[in-house]
């Protein structure tokens, strides 16, 4: 295996490994001695749910995660320097989109070292893919604002860029508070702007559904603790 820092996709839930991941990625994890992870648990969950026969205790761990300092991970890299493949981790999907580990994956092309991503879920473009909205150009807004006011405002240039840019526009909530996402989101935009509520993708439960501003005001839709992109279109 050439050395190189493994962009290593996870499981969006408890989907089955061999559902949304290709066998291919078990080869590269195997011979995967240092993992960048964004958190150490959940990482050493998922290696065992890739083979149970996994000696976790032989294998290092760098974590990197909103709390981790530059000066902390600058140097976590230096396996890599030295020929040990490396594999970066994140909680769920893609690592690097939406996530801590694009900061290491930056230092790594920087460097002039290989990166490789792997094939796996993505709930953005999975997401995208199942709205019927416009897949050649859209914006991925991460969390917008939790005061009410900001988040008011942020909406309303997300649906003016929809409108003026024919943009899709994506960003997502924590999902104790997915309800007054929605709530907001019914209140402040206009009746025919398209909604698309993407939850639990690739999960037994997966639920995704596009509907009018004002066609989702007639719904009863229960979004309580359950991990959730909103996508809006014109």
């Amino acid at each position: 295996m050439e050395p190189a820092l493994y962009l290593i996709p996870v499981t969006l839930g408890d989907t089955p490994i061999e559902q949304v991941l290709p066998a291919y990625n078990k080869e590269i994890i195997l011979g995967i001695k240092h993992f960048i992870v964004e958190d150490i648990r959940s990482a050493r969950r998922f290696l065992k749910k890739v083979d149970r026969e996994i000696d976790i205790d032989t294998l290092k761990f760098y974590e990197l995660n909103k709390r981790t300092t530059k000066e902390q991970y600058s140097g976590y890299l230096a396996p890599l320097h030295d020929g040990a493949s490396m594999g970066v981790i994140s909680e769920a999907g893609c690592p690097a989109v939406a996530d801590p580990g694009a900061d290491v994956v930056a230092i790594a092309q920087r460097k002039n070292l290989k990166v490789v991503p792997l094939v796996g879920p993505s709930s953005i473009i999975l997401s995208v893919m199942a709205s019927g909205f416009n897949g050649q150009s859209f914006a991925f807004n991460g969390y917008l604002p939790i005061d009410s006011n900001e988040r008011m405002n942020s909406l309303k240039q997300l649906e003016n860029r929809i409108y003026n840019e024919d943009q899709t526009q994506l960003f997502i909530e924590t999902p104790y508070r997915n309800h007054k996402m929605l709530a907001d989101i019914l209140q402040h935009c206009r009746p025919q702007t398209k909604l698309c509520v993407a939850a639990n993708i690739t999960c037994p439960d997966e639920f995704i559904a596009t509907k009018s501003v004002q066609e989702w005001k007639k719904s009863n839709l229960d979004l309580s603790k359950v991990p959730c992109i909103f996508l809006l279109y014109k």
